[in-house]
């Protein structure tokens, strides 16, 4: 078995030995089921309410614990990098997720259901992270594009199939089943991983600043949970606003005490590189777009296409191939060109296809909403490629704080980009209905949310339009791998 050492004259540990192929099999494997899981439950909550008798409020917390566990848990994965090895976090992810995964299929009650969901959580929060940053670290600056694209491939394609294939099993299997069918994969995972994972990175074994955890903490799911819970309860609940409160002191106190402390959970100060920072906000700009759209056109499909969960679900399936097959193409264009020139028609490709949502109507055909979703996650595939320009510009010790921060910062950015668009796609449906002559008519019902929709995805336009300028100061040369190149060198 080839093992990692240090390399006596940096103090780094030396990863020329290792068979990176089963590491990235094993380790995309996990990414794969955990980030698939996410969505996986979505054609299922309507069969879960009537199989546990809870109310729709309820069997949501399925989705929102998920989503509040995962942002809690990635900002701390950088801290974690560097107290337990490569294989130590990985195995620990993989078994947990094992765990809830059991847990969850064989579910007497909705409670123990909801436990396994916390449990598969946190495997995700921490197996993702930690995918990207051993990518970093045993792949040369020049090849990251197209290993980056094969993530891509998971991160986009992974949760965008679960939909539709929750509808095949729950139509024709059982609701368990959802969790049986991921076993196989993820025991295979951990027997790869066993055998071939090591460490790859230093560890430094920082000391642990107990009370930085409690305001991430605090702070990150504050967030997360006042987003993804104001759809159902309302701005004017205690519980949402409250929780957005907490969430913005204890987050603007963790930042201030992270920039003051010597050894921080986050190196927030990642953000003074500026091609990083521009990176990091091209990337939430459009991800909030990105999670608003997955939200918002299943919702268009079934309340004013009137199609079901499962067939939806089939209408979206060729635009998450095609992103299946354009992640790794992108990640190659990327590694041989600069990154304008593969970012910047990616972020056209999204506009076009925001700009063509915006004119959505019940007459649409679902061949014209199949291109436009497909032309949608093409452009996408082209834009995510900035998250590998932004990871290259850091120095390798900043690479599990440059990996964390991105995740975390996707999950803030799905959770605020649903709510908004959620938001502004009720209140233009509210508007249309008070202004219409005949209310209770049920084609100015339909007319009324077809307006709604239309305007949440000019909305997403607005946002493309701004990610389209921040595009533009990006830097044509990638500074980051020359100086990534000139390290390798000299180490």
């Amino acid at each position: 078995m080839n093992m990692t050492t240090k390399s006596p004259a940096s103090g780094k540990v030396d990863t020329s030995n290792l068979k990176h192929t089963p590491i990235l099999i094993a380790l995309l494997l996990g990414a794969m089921v955990a980030l698939l899981n996410e969505t996986l439950l979505g054609n299922a909550l309507t069969v879960l309410m009537k199989e546990f008798d809870v109310t729709a409020s309820t069997i949501q917390w399925l989705s929102t614990a998920y989503m509040l566990v995962v942002g809690v848990l990635v900002p701390i994965t950088a801290l974690l990098q560097q107290w337990l090895t490569t294989r130590q976090m990985f195995l620990i992810a993989m078994v947990t997720f094992l765990a809830g995964t059991l847990i969850a299929g064989f579910a007497p009650t909705f409670s123990v259901l909801l436990v396994g969901r916390i449990v598969q959580a946190v495997a995700t929060g921490l197996i993702t992270p930690l995918l990207m940053n051993t990518i970093l670290i045993i792949c040369p600056p020049e090849k990251r594009g197209a290993t980056m694209g094969l993530i891509a491939l998971v991160m986009m394609a992974a949760p965008a199939i679960g939909p539709t294939l929750s509808g095949v099993i729950v139509d024709s299997l059982n609701w368990r089943w959802l969790f049986y069918i991921v076993i196989p994969i993820v025991i295979i995972s951990i027997m790869i991983g066993m055998k071939y994972i090591q460490n790859v990175s230093e560890l430094t074994r920082p000391k642990v600043d107990y009370l930085s955890i409690l305001l991430s903490t605090l702070g990150f799911g504050g967030l997360v949970y006042s987003f993804s819970a104001s759809g159902d309860l309302g701005w004017s609940d205690t519980k949402v606003y409250g929780a957005l409160l907490v969430g913005f002191i204890s987050l603007c106190i963790f930042v201030v005490r992270q920039l003051k402390i010597e050894n921080p959970i986050l190196e927030l100060r990642a953000f003074k590189v500026p091609m990083f920072t521009l990176s990091v906000g091209l990337i939430v700009i459009v991800m909030m777009s990105l999670f608003s759209t997955m939200t918002l056109l299943p919702m268009f499909l079934q309340t004013v296409l009137l199609v079901t969960a499962f067939k939806s679900g089939i209408i979206m399936l060729p635009g998450s191939i095609i992103s299946a097959i354009m992640g790794p193409i992108a990640g190659k264009l990327f590694d041989k060109f600069s990154p304008k020139v593969i970012i910047v028609p990616g972020i056209v490709l999204v506009g076009l296809a925001m700009f063509l949502f915006k004119g959505i109507t019940p007459d649409t055909s679902m061949l014209q909403i199949i291109i436009m979703h497909s032309v949608l996650m093409v452009g996408l595939m082209f834009v995510m490629t900035a998250q590998t320009y932004g990871l290259n510009q850091l120095t390798p010790d900043l690479y599990p704080h440059g990996t964390a921060l991105f995740s975390t910062l996707q999950q803030v950015a799905g959770a605020i980009g649903t709510a908004i668009f959620i938001s502004k796609m009720s209140s233009g449906t509210t508007k249309y209905m008070e202004s219409s002559a005949n209310p209770l008519n049920p084609v100015e019902k339909l007319n009324g949310l077809t307006s709604g929709f239309q305007g949440a995805f000019a909305l997403g336009l607005i946002f493309i339009i701004v990610a389209f300028i921040v595009s533009l100061f990006l830097k044509e040369e990638k500074e980051g791998v020359k100086a990534a190149r000139v390290l390798q060198n000299e180490h």
